[in-house]
């Protein structure tokens, strides 16, 4: 595969899509970003000391409805990264990766679509490793922190891009999902609600007991409580 490391763009996300045409698996990666992208069209703090990579993948004969299987392998891999450098994260459904109750990352995923097909994926992961937070107000934290040593962005990188290229399972995804059980803090179309989270179910859906009524939701906004 292919793998770029530029010094500066608006977005990796957008820098990568050159390469659509050819449809060639590559991974792009930025010391800085100008216009990160997060998701429901969020700006991205991307200062240097971060890891900003994304990934063009294409597929074969892959079922549309499979699709967050690709959100659940960043995710993952973005856990065995932190594992490996010292760190102990957990995933927020569904595109969140925390530390110590704080953000530590965040994936925006990008779908192509063929009829009932997965055509392709572009993969955007931004990872705090040793950038400035700060300007987030407590909200984030980064590698250094969360493992108490101090972890380069270099460093955190080639962790990324190793762990990326290993294939995952859901069973792994799952493994890192902590508030499975547990009472949640609920705002949907506008709503806010507590309920229980019961299961993540492998289409990405996250089922939810609200007053003894299963329900089963595809977005929503979550936050986890103490």
């Amino acid at each position: 595969m292919r793998i770029e490391l530029i010094e500066e763009t608006v977005s990796t996300n957008d820098y990568i899509m050159r390469y659509l045409p050819a449809r060639e698996n590559v991974i792009v990666c930025a010391r800085r970003q100008t216009g990160g992208r997060g998701t429901k069209g969020r700006s991205f703090l991307s200062e240097r000391g971060g890891v900003y990579l994304s990934a063009l993948l294409f597929y074969r004969e892959v079922p549309a409805a499979e699709a967050f299987r690709v959100m659940a392998h960043a995710a993952v891999s973005v856990c065995r990264t932190a594992e490996r450098l010292g760190a102990s994260p957990e995933i927020k459904w569904a595109n969140d990766v925390l530390a110590g109750g704080k953000k530590l990352c965040g994936i925006l995923i990008e779908n192509g679509v063929k009829g009932s097909a997965l055509d392709y994926s572009v993969i955007g992961v931004g990872l705090n490793a040793c950038n400035d937070v700060s300007p987030l107000g407590g909200i984030a934290t980064t590698l250094t922190e969360a493992s108490g040593r101090y972890v380069s962005a270099d460093v955190a990188r080639e962790t990324l891009i190793g762990e990326f290229c290993r294939p995952s399972t859901f069973a792994e995804y799952l493994s890192r999902v902590k508030f499975l059980g547990k009472r949640v803090a609920v705002e949907e179309n506008g709503r806010a609600y507590y309920a229980t989270a019961r299961a993540i179910l492998p289409d990405g859906r996250l089922e939810l007991e609200e007053n003894g009524v299963l329900r089963r939701l595809s977005s929503a906004e979550l936050h986890l409580l103490p």
